[in-house]
C-alpha cells in the first residue's frame, strides 16, 4: 500500500520474544525500547530524551526467525509499517500505542556482531533451485567465513 507509513527504528528488545499462532500462521512479538539521543553543541554533551516504546509483530517465517534468533536486551533494527492503536484499559484511561507490523529485523551491528545461519529452504523439485540454496560454485555456506557453517560442527546452526 502506498500510504502506509514505514519506519526504520533502532532500539533494545525489552523482554522475552514470544511466539504463538494465528490461525496457520506463526506470529513473533516483542517490546522495543527505542531512546532517542541528543547532542548540544554548545555543552558537547549527549542527553537522552524519553524512551519510546513499540510492539513489534514479526509473521510468518520472519516471526519463527525472530523466535530463535533474539534476545532481551538483544540490540536490533526493525523496519516495518507503523500502526497506532487506541483503545480505553481496565481503569478506564484511553491509551494509545505503537505497533510494528516487521518487515525486516537483524541485530545493530554498530553495538556487537552476529553469527548468521542461512534458514533451510523445504524440499526442491529442480536443481536449478538446489544450486540457487547452495551459493556460487555449488558450496553450502560460500558466502560464510570459514568454520562458521552447519558443517563446521556449530552448534547454534538452527
Amino acid at each position: 500500500m502506498l500510504n502506509e507509513t514505514t519506519v526504520t527504528v533502532q532500539g533494545w528488545i525489552g523482554g522475552p520474544v514470544s511466539l504463538r499462532r494465528a490461525g496457520n500462521a506463526p506470529v513473533a512479538s516483542f517490546r522495543l525500547a527505542a531512546t532517542p539521543r541528543r547532542y548540544h553543541p554548545a555543552t558537547g554533551e549527549w542527553s537522552d530524551d524519553t524512551t519510546q516504546w513499540f510492539t513489534v509483530n514479526a509473521w510468518r517465517a520472519l516471526g519463527e526467525h525472530c523466535a530463535h534468533s533474539l534476545r532481551r536486551s538483544d540490540p536490533v533494527v526493525v523496519v516495518g509499517r507503523l500502526r497506532a492503536s487506541t483503545w480505553v484499559n481496565a481503569a478506564g484511561v484511553e491509551v494509545t500505542s505503537f505497533e510494528i507490523d516487521a518487515q525486516s529485523v537483524g541485530h545493530d551491528l554498530n553495538r556487537g556482531t552476529s553469527l548468521f545461519t542461512r534458514a533451510q529452504r523445504a524440499a526442491q523439485g529442480s536443481e536449478t533451485a538446489r544450486a540457487e540454496e547452495q551459493g556460487p560454485a555449488g558450496a553450502v555456506g560460500a558466502d560464510a567465513a570459514p568454520g562458521t557453517g552447519a558443517d563446521s560442527g556449530d552448534s547454534r546452526a538452527a
